[in-house]
């Protein structure tokens, strides 16, 4: 049910009947527990001001012609142009009835579109760090959200199997002498050797840079040895995606070097269209868009005079790929803040050359970084990053610790199930609650909290719930009875789980996972209210206890749904 969508319709059609057809400004605001609306229409104004109208008047027209529907209770108006809804309680009854009879909790499925997600994308023949969680669970996240709307989500793990950092470690491994057996090697010291030597020496550099062209040329004896690095790292993170509980998989990976038979002709055409130019023996294309410090257009190489490939080569052949080949009608980047100038190039490079049309959505939904609570990048104290799996196994281990402070009795089994549900929960809630344009500090207290904006606290509420009907011996899914609202603690918590549909759409139509999380924190503590305040297991009128029953069935399983669909589990005891 999109209480908003309904509410915007009813305005529009009201500006419409007044002559106005600007409506760009409508802001529809539900409300917030301490005020005394449920909703609030605010844009009013802004059009009025436009139009040079008195905004409080043409407010009072709006609210005398959508009056008429039957699911307004009270619409009033406060200056300065301010349209104040209250819904009709029998409404709220009707859609919550619909609501609970829906198994998808009443959430309709979109136009399905083919939408492709690009995230994750870790590096090759290094271990996953902390900088990679917030691309992969964000981006994860995210399709879960569009997929469960109805989209047909494609994702795709854009992996670096083809640069100059397997030229490194091809060329250290000559020079050591070294046989690739992938039990006997550990690829990530070798890339960590090989890199400080690329850096301080200047013929390991130029002897890496050959290594890399031989690569890039096909060379059987390096194309051997390339392949065993990138299965034996696809390998390491599939085990880090199935503890995230990350719906990639192998099938999901696509690298670089998947691209590379098409590199040829990009440059040509590029060349041919009159996009790309020589300068100093590299080929470049000059965007007017895009200024250097000089002023001077920006220039992006495609192709090293050496004749080597760059990112921005694959890019533009990916780019290209996933509009002919995979139809993508949306394009979406979880990417950090970093690459933001840098992907704004390829996207107009790849509409410059006819690759993608301009009416195709591509987004760049950049993130803020991971913080320590001195507020300089979460690392470690050497100034190493973080292992992923590290992170994700220090999370367990504190989340049993609680788990066994507040349920002793738990046999060794639960307690280890409970807490890896518990931990790698917390650790993808606290992240995907948060603004991903922000930075935000990472600290354990906060993480793993049973009070505040938590998974622990949400996962908590939802057993709660549980509790309730195994007291009283009742199944959630067979309960009879008709609501009813007669305690505002009653109408909060109805109104609250009508907004699920709007909140999914909004979360889905941004890329903002923290919209949902926000939403079920502020559905559990509304619940919380409901629970202390409104009696239900020593309710002497059965109908009102049916009808509260009912309320919390349905929270639970909203609950469960909006943590399902950013990929945490709940638990059936805490």
């Amino acid at each position: 049910m999109n209480i908003k969508l309904i509410l915007e319709q009813h305005v529009i059609q009201a500006l419409i009947d007044n002559g106005i057809r600007n409506t760009d400004n409508l802001l529809i605001n539900s409300t917030r527990q301490k005020k005394p609306w449920d909703y609030q229409i605010n844009g009013i104004i802004k059009i009025a001001t436009m139009l040079n109208i008195n905004s409080y008047n043409l407010a009072k027209k709006i609210a005398c012609k959508i009056h008429i529907h039957k699911i307004y209770q009270k619409v009033y108006v406060s200056k300065p142009g301010f349209i104040n809804i209250f819904l009709n309680d029998k409404w709220i009854i009707e859609m919550l009835e619909k609501k609970m009879k829906s198994t998808r909790l009443g959430v309709k499925r979109v136009e399905s579109k083919n939408i492709i997600i690009d995230y994750s994308s870790p590096n090759i023949a290094k271990e996953m760090h902390v900088g990679h969680l917030r691309s992969t669970i964000i981006g994860d996240a995210t399709a879960r959200i569009m997929e469960f709307l109805g989209h047909n989500v494609i994702r795709i793990s854009h992996i670096g199997d083809w640069g100059t950092q397997f030229g490194m470690m091809l060329a250290y491994l000559k020079e050591q002498k070294k046989t690739i057996i992938i039990k006997d090697i550990n690829f990530n010291k070798i890339y960590q050797k090989s890199k400080i030597k690329y850096e301080n020496d200047k013929m390991f550099s130029k002897k890496a840079k050959e290594y890399t062209l031989k690569l890039q040329s096909e060379d059987q004896l390096c194309i051997n040895i390339w392949k065993k690095i990138v299965d034996a790292t696809i390998q390491n993170n599939e085990k880090i995606y199935k503890k995230l509980n990350v719906t990639l998989t192998k099938k999901h990976i696509i690298g670089e070097s998947f691209y590379r038979n098409m590199l040829p002709g990009i440059i040509n055409d590029l060349r041919n269209k009159k996009i790309a130019v020589k300068h100093r023996g590299a080929t470049i294309v000059l965007l007017n868009n895009f200024k250097n410090r000089n002023g001077e257009p920006l220039g992006v190489i495609i192709q090293k005079k050496d004749g080597a490939f760059l990112y921005a080569t694959i890019d533009l052949a990916c780019l290209k790929y996933r509009y002919e080949i995979l139809h993508a009608d949306k394009i979406l980047y979880y990417t950090d803040i970093r690459q933001h100038q840098y992907l704004m190039q390829i996207i107009e490079i790849g509409k410059l050359a006819g690759y993608i049309p301009n009416h195709l959505i591509v987004e760049h939904h950049m993130f803020g970084m991971i913080l320590s609570k001195n507020k300089r990048p979460f690392k470690t104290r050497s100034g190493d990053n973080i292992k992923l799996s590290d992170l994700l196994n220090e999370s367990i281990k504190r989340a049993k610790i609680i788990a066994k402070q507040k349920n002793p009795k738990l046999s060794t089994n639960k307690l280890h199930f409970l807490a890896k549900k518990i931990g790698i929960g917390a650790v993808k809630y606290f992240d995907l609650s948060k603004n991903r344009s922000t930075n935000y500090v990472f600290n354990w207290d906060n993480v793993l909290s049973l009070d505040g904006n938590t998974a622990p606290y949400i996962q908590y509420a939802y057993t709660r719930i549980l509790s309730i009907f195994k007291k009283l011996n009742i199944s959630m899914f067979r309960i009879k009875g008709k609501i009813q609202l007669k305690e505002q603690c009653e109408k909060q918590l109805g109104l609250k789980l009508l907004q699920f549909e709007e909140i999914i759409l909004e979360a889905s139509n941004k890329g903002m996972p923290h919209i949902l999380c926000n939403y079920v924190y502020e559905l559990s503590t509304i619940f919380s209210n409901f629970y202390e305040t409104c009696s239900i297991l020593f309710s002497k009128n059965v109908k009102i206890r049916d009808s509260r029953l009912i309320l919390s069935s349905l929270t639970a399983k909203t609950i469960k749904k909006s943590l399902n669909v950013i990929g945490i589990s709940t638990t059936n005891y805490m």
